[in-house]
């Protein structure tokens, strides 16, 4: 067990509980946030439609409020986006993960893709304050060239972490991803890990992998398994 470790909360504030699945209703919004708020996790993250109404139901709680942009293809034009950002952290969003422009940077658009990224940091900072940008390079379609090249144009872009998964794609976070994209931004960066954590033992081994951030639609059962292992 990894030493960093030695209260259930230290992982809990890691963790950011994801709501976003296609079939998704207001009453899973709702009680994803309940949820939040209970077992003290660092946030959850809501599709843009939902972010009002998590705002109201997190007032107070300390949990931070993510919206996704451009989810979950990333093919919405930079304008777009931006201005996607800006609306959902004027409703109360703390936190954006966006999509990066996955065919942009597999076809070697390079300064599309930083455009893309940049755009919305500028649009969400400009928006609100402590705003946190997370970009979601969707690793599953990557090559380990592309990781790298992604992740750089990240960190150029002024965005605050690497995202590994959308969740929605063939494959989500593996070990070998999250070790090349912290490779990649060292300290420049965070990175977030998402999409098929499931298990305490596989947060916690991409954590070990350097992960700061773990997204999982199943916190409750994570931290469950954590109480006899973590206290």
């Amino acid at each position: 067990m990894p030493e960093k470790f030695l209260r259930l909360e230290d992982l809990a504030r890691r963790i950011d509980h994801a709501v976003v699945k296609a079939d998704a209703t207001a009453a899973d919004v709702e009680q994803g946030c309940l949820e939040a708020k209970r077992l003290g996790l660092r946030g959850i993250c809501v599709p843009p439609c939902y972010v009002e109404m998590a705002s109201r139901l997190l007032k107070g709680s300390g949990v931070r409020l993510c919206a996704v942009v451009g989810f979950p293809f990333g093919f919405d034009l930079p304008e777009v986006k931006a201005r996607e950002a800006e609306l959902v952290v004027s409703l109360g969003a703390h936190d954006v993960d966006m999509v990066m422009n996955i065919s942009a940077l597999r076809s070697g658009f390079h300064e599309l893709v930083l455009r893309d990224i940049r755009g919305v940091v500028e649009a969400a900072m400009a928006a609100g304050d402590d705003v946190v940008v997370k970009v979601i390079i969707e690793t599953c379609y990557l090559t380990p060239e592309e990781v790298r090249a992604a992740s750089e144009l990240v960190v150029r872009a002024g965005a605050d972490y690497v995202k590994t998964s959308t969740g929605m794609g063939p494959g989500g976070a593996t070990i070998e991803a999250v070790k090349l994209i912290r490779s990649a931004v060292g300290d420049r960066a965070g990175v977030k890990a998402a999409g098929g954590i499931r298990t305490l033992d596989r947060a916690l081994a991409m954590i070990e992998a350097g992960a700061d951030l773990i997204g999982t639609s199943t916190p409750k059962a994570i931290l469950a398994e954590a109480v006899s292992r973590l206290r």
